[in-house]
């Protein structure tokens, strides 16, 4: 039984994978999903929130499991798909694969429009401060995250560290731009990837993804109906793709 390692993204928290796991019906297999620094508690002393950090974090935590279990599947989504990616660009000696939704490391990306206001001091953290947790809510749940799990992550969003979080992240990233970082790493990538879509994606459209699988020659799954959180929205055609794309391994 190949572990698997699941890394969620903004403004995420494991609670996202919920639907997914629990279609993929995984029995005894051993599944980690943990919780990016500062998202479900205080930010750990000393941890800087910047892309590079949450990478390196991410590769401890797949170290951690490879030592345990041998080499894992890793699955990552939005942040956690561009985080998921960089290690297996690290690490590919750790892993089994790499899938990844709604998210890539793509030399030609320049972010969406919320990113790029996070991006922007004083413009970022003004965001923040007018953030209402009930209007957070309410939007994740009109893009198709489940009701409940949208109160819960709306919930997380009165955590400061979070927010704070969120804005060196991005900042970190000029927003979502890597073409001169790491992008150029993409062919270091190891050949056993997939690409998991929804095709309605706001923030990342389908297209960003089609260029992508076009370019590397990934297979790429669109999950037709549904938004940026297929995972959540569309969980058994996600885990039909990602049990398809893992029998072929």
């Amino acid at each position: 039984m190949t572990a698997k390692l699941f890394i969620h993204g903004v403004p995420d928290s494991p609670a996202i994978w919920r639907p997914l796991i629990a279609a993929l019906d995984l029995g005894d297999t051993p599944v980690a999903v943990p919780a990016l620094p500062g998202f479900t508690a205080p930010l750990p002393a000393g941890f800087a929130p910047t892309k590079e950090a949450y990478a390196d974090w991410a590769a401890a935590q797949v170290e951690a499991l490879h030592a345990a279990r041998g080499p894992i599947d890793i699955v990552g989504h939005d942040w956690g798909a561009l985080i998921a990616q960089r290690v297996a660009m690290l690490r590919p000696d750790l892993l089994r694969s790499w899938t990844i939704s709604n998210a890539v490391i793509d030399p030609d990306y320049r972010g969406h429009r919320i990113a790029r206001i996070w991006n922007t001091p004083v413009l970022g953290e003004i965001f923040m401060a007018l953030s209402r947790a009930d209007k957070l809510a309410d939007g994740l749940a009109a893009q198709g995250m489940p009701a409940d799990i949208a109160r819960e992550e709306a919930e997380q969003w009165k955590n400061r560290d979070k927010r704070r979080a969120i804005l060196k992240l991005y900042r970190s990233a000029k927003g979502l731009s890597f073409e001169h970082d790491w992008a150029l790493d993409i062919p270091k990538l190891p050949a056993n990837g997939a690409l998991i879509w929804g095709e309605g994606d706001p923030y990342v459209e389908l297209s960003v993804a089609r260029r992508y699988a076009a370019n590397t020659g990934t297979p790429l799954t669109v999950i037709e109906g549904a938004g940026h959180w297929a995972i959540a929205e569309r969980p058994a055609e996600v885990a039909a793709a990602l049990h398809a794309f893992w029998n072929g391994l």
